[in-house]
């Protein structure tokens, strides 16, 4: 008799601790996906102004520039953004995102230094 309170205490706790982490671990996967988007960064303030401004948008939750490659990888929630949103916002902050163009005000308003055509870089 002891045993089988035993076994069944073992049980229980196996369903509280192990099923809450099971659900939790479905339900992340199913509330992120990454993307990968080719700007038109040239530096380390580009990196700087792209990885800011794209945190606050709705749903993000990562955001990385390389600046060898010039590829933001952005981890986000797909119920609140989408990865053509995403690139707006960039084309926004006057970059190029994947195929769609930098916006011309904010390109035009980006420090020297952060304009593709610069020859600096």
């Amino acid at each position: 008799m002891k045993n089988l309170i035993l076994i069944s205490g073992l049980i229980l706790i196996t369903i509280v601790f192990i099923n809450p982490v099971s659900a939790q671990e479905g339900k992340t996967k199913k509330n992120y996906e990454e993307v990968q988007i080719q700007t038109s960064a040239v530096c380390g303030m580009c990196e700087e102004r792209i990885e800011t401004n794209i945190a606050y948008e709705k749903g993000v939750k990562k955001v990385e520039l390389d600046d060898a490659t010039k590829i933001v990888t952005i981890g986000f929630d797909p119920r609140k953004t989408n990865p053509d949103a995403l690139r707006q916002a960039i084309s926004g902050l006057g970059y190029d995102a994947d195929d769609i163009p930098a916006n011309k005000e904010a390109y035009d308003k980006l420090p020297a230094c952060c304009q593709k055509g610069n020859k600096a870089h």
